[in-house]
């Protein structure tokens, strides 16, 4: 990639299939895939969405990967560095993606107005409390389509966080998998719109 900030090319293999993300100098996890997106894509439970978001991007790993595990759904992967959106075009276009459309948001500001069938984000542990609460489970909580799912992954030291906003929020938030340094959470909005 004729990029200044080009570092390095990392190969990736997920379900069967095989990837490569050219990633930057300056962007997270820059020396190989994150070890909760690794988790986190391992262990989503993949359904028949037609519209997916993938909140803070990065280089484009989990909507790319769920792009081509998803070709009929139409992803959105949003990232408030500018840079980690280039580098999801790149990627996308470097695995031959057309399903994915990577677009400049803080939060969900210029993400499309629809409603989700299903959101994803590996959450920044950096951003502060409130940040995350409202950013990154409230706000996807409320654009996702009733039935839809959010799944996301944080490292362990937010464990603490998590049940608090869950029950503040009345969202009823499962934790599916923990690993040394990360956890899987999923939350399903009900189709009737309550949360019982």
């Amino acid at each position: 990639m004729d990029d200044v900030y080009f570092k390095k090319r990392i190969d990736y293999y997920c379900r069967s299939q095989s990837f490569a993300f050219d990633v930057a100098h300056t962007l997270f996890s820059s020396h190989q895939i994150d070890d909760g997106t690794d988790l986190f894509l391992r262990t989503i439970e993949l359904a028949t969405p037609r519209t997916i978001l993938d909140m803070g991007c990065g280089c484009g790993v989990i909507g790319i990967v769920l792009a081509r595990l998803l070709p009929a759904a139409r992803v959105y992967a949003i990232d408030r560095d500018l840079l980690a959106i280039r580098y999801t075009r790149h990627n996308a276009e470097l695995n031959h993606i057309a399903n994915l459309e990577a677009i400049g948001s803080v939060g969900l500001e210029h993400a499309p107005r629809e409603p989700y069938d299903l959101i994803v984000a590996n959450i920044p542990a950096k951003i502060g409390d409130e940040a995350i609460e409202r950013e990154f489970v409230r706000d996807p909580y409320d654009r996702l389509r009733p039935g839809g799912d959010y799944w996301f992954v944080v490292v362990s030291g937010l464990n603490h966080l998590i049940p608090g906003i869950g029950v503040r929020s009345q969202i009823r938030l499962r934790q599916v998998k923990k690993r040394a340094g990360h956890a899987v959470y999923h939350v399903r909005k009900p189709a009737t719109g309550t949360d019982s």
